[in-house]
């Protein structure tokens, strides 16, 4: 806390910090934007590298976007997952793509041909995708047709299950009849000698 009788600089005033301030974050903000219009610029030229492969997707594919977007961080954006993005450097070309498991890095390269190689990788291989989905619907209905007629025109095999059960069932008849035959063989050992005397007991 100032003293009473000590003098404020009239040189200081909050308007020149003010003024000082607003420099500062203009200052800042030509950085920030010398960045972003570096950013669009390289994915311009990434965009026009890739212009043909854009050029020859079916017409009735939708689901690609292949627009450059404005914002802090400019992305050239392929589909709803994928985009090509530059790194902190303002130099490198990053191809991610979000998954379930988290964002994942397809391709980066300070190089462009090798992150256009592999974006046209990726479209290439999203149209032959769609492609064996929609022959896919007709091919299992064809399939299916095919095993009822095969089904009619052979005879019914007999069920593995059925099999099971009765073997099963006789190999649980033989236990029992093999258990029958050792108790019967145990009696007569045990009482051998009064059958012998019944016999003898029984003749004339």
């Amino acid at each position: 806390m100032k003293d009473a009788g000590e003098k404020i600089d009239p040189s200081r005033k909050l308007s020149d910090a003010i003024r000082d301030v607003k420099n500062a974050f203009a200052d800042r903000d030509d950085v920030v934007v010398d960045m972003r219009e570096a950013h669009r610029m390289r994915l311009d030229l990434l965009a026009a590298e890739l212009a043909p492969v854009f050029a020859d997707v079916p017409a009735d594919m939708d689901n690609f976007d292949f627009v450059v977007s404005s914002g802090l961080q400019p992305r050239l954006w392929i589909d709803a997952v994928s985009h090509v993005a530059m790194g902190r450097d303002r130099r490198t070309y990053r191809f991610l793509k979000d998954t379930r498991i988290g964002r994942v890095v397809l391709a980066e390269s300070t190089e462009m041909k090798p992150v256009a190689d592999s974006v046209t990788r990726y479209v290439a291989e999203r149209i032959v995708e769609r492609q064996r989905m929609m022959e896919g619907g007709v091919e299992p209905a064809v399939a299916a047709m095919r095993r009822a007629e095969v089904a009619e025109a052979e005879p019914p095999l007999r069920s593995p299950q059925r099999g099971k059960g009765w073997s099963a069932f006789l190999s649980g008849l033989g236990l029992v009849a093999a258990g029958a035959l050792v108790g019967l063989a145990v009696s007569v050992a045990l009482f051998w000698d009064r059958l012998v005397a019944m016999v003898f007991s029984l003749r004339p």
